[in-house]
């Protein structure tokens, strides 16, 4: 399957009370990660719209392993695990230098129709054929 990978700095802004980085930021690291593959393959979120669709967040699942700290290098790992229906990302957070993984997680997406709102249960062709090329 197609995956990318993005390198991130921790910085004192991302830090909780406890200093290490707050659970709620994780969800923009993703959110890095899956911009630059939606890139990769030629379908990010303007290109999602242009075809006529939307595709919100469904499901967010995460694993916190081991804390991030200031200053920590981490590598983000985001790989397409299905695109038939919906879209489904596993990401995978491992430290720069030791490789130990700091967070697992997993995002599904649906594609809604922006005219109708109607929500569909396979993904469309303007996602599959981009992928299929790629695979």
């Amino acid at each position: 399957m197609l995956s990318i990978e993005i390198l991130i700095k921790a910085q004192f802004y991302d830090l909780d009370p406890m200093n290490v980085v707050w659970h709620g930021n994780y969800a923009r690291f993703l959110e890095q990660a899956r911009c630059e593959l939606l890139d990769k393959i030629g379908y990010n979120y303007v290109e999602m719209g242009a075809s006529g669709y939307a595709w919100p967040i469904v499901d967010l699942k995460v694993r916190y392993v081991r804390p991030i700290r200031f200053g920590q290098e981490f590598i983000v790992k985001a790989t397409i695990a299905e695109f038939e229906n919906g879209l489904t990302i596993d990401y995978r957070l491992t430290d720069r230098l030791s490789g130990e993984v700091l967070t697992k997680a997993r995002t599904r997406q649906a594609p809604v129709v922006i005219e109708t709102g109607e929500l569909c249960i396979e993904s469309p062709a303007a996602l599959t054929d981009k992928i299929k090329a790629l695979a």
